[in-house]
């Protein structure tokens, strides 16, 4: 699950948004009032989404976007003079004066962004060292020769093997390999 940090400067205007979140089925995971804390609570978490107002005692919200860590987005509330100025920073945002439904599903989207981010990089392949690669390149050649595969076969007859006997591919390469 994504983390919701809150960042405004009066504590009343960041526990009435946290309000607002948890009666619409968000959970936040941290009120804040300065830029300070909100960066510090987010170097603890592996991402998520920090709401804020334009400026807080210590720094404003391109300062605070700037030294949260990978993996954390930006919903800012402001003036649409304000947002105006931000145009290109990469912050998204809400204008004032506020409607919960576009807070709202702005924040849906977001969520939903940054869930199907998470599962794309789960998905990603697990990328393979020099010596991993070259151990798979020698038992697909082993297969190859002694039982004329094709590259192509000798790959997934690793692949369907290393499945069936619940290892991975690299360990069912070495097994071929052992077999010599």
């Amino acid at each position: 699950m994504f983390s919701i940090i809150i960042i405004f400067p009066r504590m009343e205007d960041a526990e009435n948004m946290k309000s607002l979140f948890v009666r619409n089925g968000f959970e936040v995971h941290a009120v804040c009032t300065t830029g300070a804390q909100a960066i510090s609570v987010a170097n603890e978490l592996d991402g998520g989404i920090v709401v804020c107002g334009y400026r807080m005692p210590d720094m404003n919200c391109v300062e605070i976007n700037r030294y949260l860590p990978e993996g954390f987005e930006m919903l800012l509330i402001a003036s649409a003079a304000r947002i105006a100025e931000l145009n290109g920073s990469g912050i998204l945002s809400v204008a004032m004066p506020l409607k919960t439904k576009d807070l709202l599903d702005t924040l849906r989207v977001m969520a939903q962004s940054y869930i199907m981010k998470k599962r794309r990089e789960r998905k990603k392949p697990k990328v393979r060292g020099e010596k991993e690669r070259a151990v798979i390149e020698e038992a697909k050649l082993i297969l190859m020769q002694r039982n004329h595969m094709t590259e192509e076969e000798a790959h997934r007859y690793l692949q369907k093997n290393s499945m069936q006997s619940g290892v991975n591919l690299l360990e069912m390469a070495q097994m071929v390999i052992g077999m010599l």
